[in-house]
């Protein structure tokens, strides 16, 4: 059975002090759930903070990027190595906001996928339509795309390490979702790409994510879909009460 993941992608949020405290809060909260995996993805600086927090818990800690150097004159990069050095298990690898704001490509963005799995990391690898490549009937074509140029010159092997989110690009942080129907449509383009690339059985285990503005309000019907395997969650990844519904939807 493929495994749930439900990750929280914290995204510019939380102090050290304030990633304590929320980890103290949730963790009795999510005790026990082990159905699906529980991942937070935070800041570089609250990194150590969540590592040590989660101690003991069922919560795993993550990244939100990672430089495909493993060293150099990259001011403002962090490698795999300091990553996993500081206990690091996951990392998310080219989020929408990290290509619209910061120049991400999906050659960059294989080159990161690349670097995590050889440093040991689970890589959470997102992909998506924009609104204009959905309104102009594209999105089947835009998504198998970028899953290809993602995933190129990862063997079946690293593939086992690797957690697809797709994101709608249009609906993260406006508070529109896509309708279940269409993201387990999406999703399931996906897996069909996958299985042309590395067989049916590797695209039956891989575990797809939807990361298009998922809360507690519309988990249980999202997690529903066949061809969805959990959530990368935004916003509601911030209120323990909220990510502990969703959660409790993937149970």
């Amino acid at each position: 059975m493929r495994r749930t993941v439900i990750a929280g992608n914290w995204k510019m949020n939380m102090t050290p002090a304030q990633t304590k405290s929320f980890i103290t809060e949730l963790a009795p909260m999510v005790a026990g759930q082990d159905k699906c995996d529980i991942v937070l993805c935070v800041p570089y600086v609250d990194i150590a903070t969540a590592v040590e927090a989660a101690k003991g818990t069922n919560i795993h800690i993550g990244a939100e990027n990672v430089h495909f150097a493993e060293s150099g004159a990259y001011t403002g990069e962090i490698s795999a190595k300091m990553l996993c050095e500081i206990g690091t298990e996951y990392v998310i690898v080219g989020h929408s906001e990290r290509r619209q704001y910061f120049g991400e490509t999906d050659a960059t963005v294989n080159l990161r996928t690349k670097a995590a799995l050889a440093a040991g990391l689970k890589v959470i690898l997102c992909l998506g339509e924009v609104k204009d490549e959905r309104l102009a009937g594209i999105t089947n074509e835009v998504v198998s795309m970028q899953t290809k140029l993602d995933l190129a010159g990862i063997s079946a092997e690293e593939l086992k390490n690797v957690i697809i989110a797709y994101e709608p690009v249009w609906a993260i942080g406006t508070g529109l979702t896509a309708t279940p129907e269409q993201a387990d449509e999406t999703c399931g383009v996906i897996r069909e790409t996958v299985a042309a690339l590395y067989g049916r059985d590797a695209a039956e285990e891989i575990t797809i994510q939807y990361g298009g503005s998922m809360n507690d309000a519309n988990a249980a019907e999202l997690l529903a879909q066949p061809n969805i395997d959990g959530g990368l969650i935004g916003g509601a990844s911030l209120v323990a009460k909220k990510f502990t519904a969703i959660v409790d939807a993937a149970q």
